[in-house]
């Protein structure tokens, strides 16, 4: 029976086509991340599964990574998140080194997902973490990279918005309203997490089988339906939590001043699914009536060094996956036109006897970091324009008998039609043409 030409159901195959957008996205990346001062890391492909079941929770371990038993008898999983990772390097490393500590990372990740519309099994995440600041300021600073990336591309607030909540208030809602044990309380949280995928009829009965109490349900129901900061705040009041709830008041006085404030909308269903989230919460939320959704999201954590022994480490991070970024980048029209390549001199040769004028000349260019295609054998006149152009490349240069003899060879700019000579080692003066 033949192979399969296709990849892995979930997974992907980039051809040059699809390298041209990943690296743009990536590169997009990269410098916004830079420009707040974050610094690379990458972390192995496999880790030991307990590393994912101290925290993760349990659909991921469950239903989502891929594990196996190898041949030292230890339990490994392909990573299926970066953040236990970035913890548990943070943690070998945070005693000695300067805090604020700021990484980012774009790692491939493995999931065992239903393929569908924005969610693979393989993707590539963008991941920023901050450990180690004031509180509040991490937050800000996170989110603020959230925009600046986004913004980077072209995006404004009609696109996108962040739908934003704090765990701790959530906690209380649970623990001091409705008088929650911690085992109803993780399943109320699951819940929450899917309310915005079921129906209101489903929601009423996956609620029914957690809080049996009419009164209770209410006051449930009444946090549910909070759209605001300002109702936020009534709810507080009415309930006589205002003393639990200042934290998160305090931050968002802090934010309210800010540019990134006309972006978040407070949203009481964003709590996130994995289990290690303590306080702030977020999603960002893509407004495009062909696309709404999710396409990243993160949170603080503050206990996730504990696992290793450490002491508590404030922490927050997010994640943004490639195919979701790049749904919302194609829904908007605000990604550029890389069906070609881009490419800077394409050089072909006539003759034989012209072979070695044509190969000393790509040398010369490449040596000065020139993108230079040379043609792989003689090229008749009439194909050259073509394939240059298919090609991407934005000069040409042709080689025949006459240039050979010359010492000169003419260097096109086909798209603006312009032309200049050189002699063939006038590398510096071509290049400066070129650039």
């Amino acid at each position: 029976m033949a192979l399969s030409k296709k990849p892995y159901r979930g997974c992907r195959d980039f051809f040059p086509k699809d390298m041209r957008v990943r690296d743009f996205i990536f590169g997009k990346m990269k410098v916004a991340a830079e420009s707040f001062a974050f610094e690379p890391y990458d972390g192995p492909l496999l880790e030991e599964v307990d590393l994912y079941l101290a925290k993760s929770g349990e659909e991921l371990i469950n239903d989502q990574i891929y594990s196996f038993t190898d041949r030292g008898d230890r339990k490994v999983a392909i990573r299926p998140e970066m953040t236990p990772t970035v913890a548990r390097m943070a943690a070998q490393v945070h005693r000695e080194v300067a805090k604020p500590i700021r990484w980012y990372s774009i790692p491939n990740l493995l999931r065992y997902e239903k393929p569908q519309r924005g969610r693979l099994r393989e993707h590539w995440q963008f991941n920023a973490d901050v450990f180690g600041a004031p509180e509040h300021m991490a937050e800000i600073e996170i989110l603020s990279l959230v925009v600046h990336l986004l913004k980077s591309f072209g995006a404004n607030e009609s696109m996108f918005s962040i739908l934003l909540n704090d765990r701790r208030i959530v906690d209380t809602v649970f623990n001091d309203l409705l008088k929650l044990n911690q085992q109803e309380s993780y399943k109320l949280y699951k819940v929450i997490d899917r309310a915005k995928k079921v129906t209101a009829e489903k929601l009423d009965i996956m609620v029914s089988e957690i809080i049996t109490d009419a009164d209770m349900v209410t006051i449930f129901k009444e946090y549910l339906a909070l759209n605001t900061l300002d109702s936020l705040k009534a709810f507080i009041e009415k309930n006589n939590l205002t003393e639990n709830a200042a934290n998160f008041m305090e931050f968002f006085h802090k934010i309210e001043k800010l540019e990134v404030a006309k972006y978040i909308t407070y949203d009481p269903m964003i709590v996130r699914g994995l289990d290690y989230y303590t306080g702030v919460v977020f999603e960002i939320f893509d407004k495009h009536p062909d696309n709404r959704r999710a396409i990243a999201g993160g949170g603080a954590y503050a206990n996730l060094l504990q696992i290793f022994n450490e002491k508590p480490l404030a922490g927050i991070g997010f994640g943004l996956g490639d195919v979701t970024l790049r749904d919302f980048l194609e829904t908007h029209e605000l990604l550029p036109d890389l069906t070609k390549a881009k490419n800077e001199l394409f050089i072909a040769y006539f003759d034989e006897e012209s072979e070695e004028t044509a190969w000393n000349l790509a040398h010369g260019l490449r040596q000065e970091n020139l993108k230079v295609e040379l043609n792989l054998g003689t090229m008749k006149f009439k194909k050259v324009f073509t394939v240059a152009q298919n090609k991407g490349h934005e000069f040409l240069a042709m080689i025949g008998s006459t240039e050979r003899e010359a010492g000169e060879v003419q260097i096109k700019n086909l798209t603006k039609k312009e032309a200049k000579n050189f002699k063939l080692d006038d590398i510096n003066g071509i290049k400066e043409f070129i650039k």
